[in-house]
């Protein structure tokens, strides 16, 4: 991957300069995940920072035997960010929801990076601010009817990852339990929710290419109160 590319991909390294770029490119480590194998474990947070080069993942929670999907990331996204700055021990995972292309960086050349480049390390600062919004607006949407909230939820992922595709935007075809997961809902009422915007035409499910197209996205905005 070129440093051109590199900085397309990810938002993080809009700003970052070219020598930054290099010396990042040539430290990453490559991997590659089939669909539901772990990415990182609850026990190798802090060790270093993932990017997510195609694909998508899922951060889970995990509690005994239970899991619940904390968050959805697909391309250019990246996590792993946070343990490298706080080490305290965490009950998450991240696992592939789809086969996953990673780039990796070590924690210690991560910091060493951020501390030379005053405008990658100004960057990290706005996207981690941008998740605490995102954040903030789930807990905003938390007494709001479940289609207002798994609408938003379709929206977001449409703005941070989608692709144009035939029907409009397409995102992964996600689970049901996971969608449920995010929003904050539960899955009969995502189920009934996803099949009525099937049916009125808003949203096309395309099993056999794993694909989920927003096809009305206008509507889906209107519904989950962003315009």
């Amino acid at each position: 991957m070129q440093p051109e590319e590199f900085s397309e991909l990810f938002p993080l390294f809009n700003a970052a300069n070219p020598e930054t770029l290099e010396w990042l490119l040539s430290i990453a480590a490559e991997h590659e995940y089939p669909a539901d194998r772990a990415v990182l474990m609850e026990d190798a947070w802090g060790n270093a920072v993932f990017f997510v080069v195609s694909g998508w993942v899922k951060v889970r929670r995990l509690s005994g035997d239970d899991a619940v999907t904390l968050a959805i990331l697909g391309r250019g996204d990246f996590f792993g960010e946070m343990a490298i700055l706080d080490e305290s021990p965490r009950s998450t995972d991240v696992i592939a929801l789809s086969p996953v292309e990673l780039l990796s960086i070590s924690a210690q050349r991560f910091i060493q990076t951020l501390f030379k480049d005053a405008q990658l390390h100004h960057r990290m600062l706005q996207l981690m601010v941008k998740r605490l919004r995102q954040t903030n607006l789930r807990f905003q949407l938390r007494h709001q009817p479940p289609a207002v909230k798994l609408a938003n939820t379709l929206v977001g992922l449409g703005e941070n990852y989608g692709q144009p595709g035939e029907y409009g935007t397409e995102i992964y075809n996600i689970p049901f339990q996971d969608l449920a997961d995010v929003t904050d809902i539960g899955v009969e009422e995502t189920t009934k929710i996803m099949e009525k915007l099937n049916e009125k035409g808003w949203i096309k499910i395309d099993s056999a290419h794993e694909t989920l197209a927003l096809v009305n996205q206008k509507q889906l905005s209107h519904l989950a109160g962003r315009v």
